[in-house]
């Protein structure tokens, strides 16, 4: 581990190292101990996660003020096997407490922390091999050096555009990147961080998958029960995935006037990892609005946030950032924008031959037996015929349709022009006079 890092990770052992506002932490166990009435200094410890000595510290002085009262005790050091419940006076500041916000949880990390760990955590590029890039787009069907156009884009760690028309795996694609993304070394991350005297939830289960048992050499080299700020946690590098339901206030911290503390915007969530913007252009704002937002922090790599207060603060931008689209990127964003992403891929439709192996590994998945007759009558009257555009994701739908009607009549899953025939008629959006309207299939 980099010795920056195991410095930033080294909890405070004593009340007077500790690195935040005493105020803030004892808002948090008055908050708990006035929800949950009667508390165990271990408990209390397990919430905040400082160290044994800080909390027994905290609770010394907060019996000397008469706060908090012993009810009871079991065995354990100091006291943290006492059970504790607060005294009127107490229950009278823990309602000031909850005034101030309802946070209860871990004790926030400072801001600066926070900064100079992402900073030391993705000042060295995380490296994935070529072997790794093929094999996460194996079960893809893509041109064979469609891994040279991509991988260069991963390892440089800054950003990519995904383009091209709709149907042809953009969002599988990227997906997979994320998975590659998050399965490198894990980063360190706080549950959340104080500036301001305010608090920013940075920890979400839905992005930050914590490593449960991990055997990495980030962790062999730190013994995290004695040295490792509990405040902190290993996890997976973050992904987060947003499509057209995308707004700005996203973008920016949001406080929450009922809990009256603040979450972390998705790109600080994603700090380290990797931020996928899908169907780029169809977000609830404009092009435009976003390119705003972030033309400076893609060239410098830092944010600026700016509390309810009107104080602004700068945080590390340090992500991949991906943006997939089915529209002209010209069409979209201006020059300047595009030079800052740093790599811009088409991903084309398949031809025959590609369309053909595609479809032979659905019927593969889905059990159906492949017959080439049926599948040259696919061609011939739904493609030919038409003048429809070939797109990757025709095979999994067209067949999924079939199987449905297969299931319906309940006989075995088969292949057969009638059957497609069929299956197209469901799938195609058709014109009144019958004529196919072109399918507009999300990738």
């Amino acid at each position: 581990m980099n010795q920056s890092l195991e410095s930033l990770l080294v909890p405070p052992n004593e009340l007077s190292l500790l690195d935040i506002p005493q105020s803030l932490v004892v808002d948090i166990i008055l908050r708990h101990m006035f929800s949950y009435g009667e508390a165990t200094g271990n408990d209390i410890q397990q919430v905040i996660r400082l160290t044994n000595r800080v909390v027994d510290e905290l609770l010394g002085r907060l019996q000397q003020e008469h706060v908090l009262e012993v009810r009871g005790g079991t065995t354990g050091l100091g006291r943290s096997g006492y059970v504790f419940a607060l005294t009127e006076e107490g229950k009278s500041r823990a309602r000031d407490a909850f005034d101030r916000s309802l946070y209860i949880g871990s004790a926030p990390v400072p801001l600066d922390k926070y900064s100079e760990a992402v900073l030391v955590q993705t000042s060295t590029r995380q490296r994935i091999a070529q072997g790794q890039i093929q094999q996460a787009m194996k079960h893809l069907v893509l041109p064979s050096d469609f891994h040279r156009l991509i991988g260069p884009a991963i390892n440089s760690g800054s950003s990519m555009f995904l383009y091209g028309s709709a149907g042809n795996g953009k969002t599988t694609i990227a997906q997979a990147i994320g998975k590659l993304v998050s399965g490198t070394d894990p980063i360190w991350l706080p549950f959340s961080v104080t500036v301001a005297g305010q608090i920013i939830q940075v920890y979400d289960p839905i992005v930050h998958k914590i490593v449960e048992s991990p055997d990495r050499k980030a962790v062999d080299n730190i013994d995290r029960q004695t040295r490792t700020d509990a405040r902190w946690s290993l996890c997976e590098r973050p992904f987060v995935m947003t499509g057209g339901e995308l707004g700005m206030e996203s973008l920016e911290l949001r406080f929450d006037g009922t809990a009256k503390f603040y979450e972390a915007p998705l790109q600080m969530k994603a700090n380290g990892g990797m931020f996928l913007i899908d169907d780029f252009g169809r977000q609830r704002m404009s092009p435009l609005v976003l390119l705003n937002r972030w033309i400076v922090p893609l060239e410098t790599q830092f944010d600026l946030l700016r509390l309810q207060t009107g104080q602004s603060f700068q945080v590390p931008f340090r992500e991949f950032i991906v943006f997939s689209t089915n529209l002209n990127p010209e069409t979209l964003v201006d020059d300047a924008f595009l030079r800052r992403i740093q790599m811009k891929v088409e991903v084309t439709a398949p031809d025959e031959k590609a369309f053909y192996q595609i479809f032979l590994g659905v019927c593969k998945t889905l059990q159906i037996p492949f017959d080439k007759a049926s599948f040259v009558h696919l061609l011939q009257e739904w493609y030919c015929g038409r003048e429809r555009t070939l797109q990757a994701v025709h095979p999994r739908d067209i067949l999924r349709v079939v199987v449905a009607l297969c299931e319906y009549e309940n006989v075995p899953y088969r292949m057969t022009p009638e059957l497609l025939d069929e299956a197209c008629r469901a799938y195609f959006v058709q014109s009144p006079a019958g004529t196919d309207k072109p399918s507009t299939a999300q990738s």
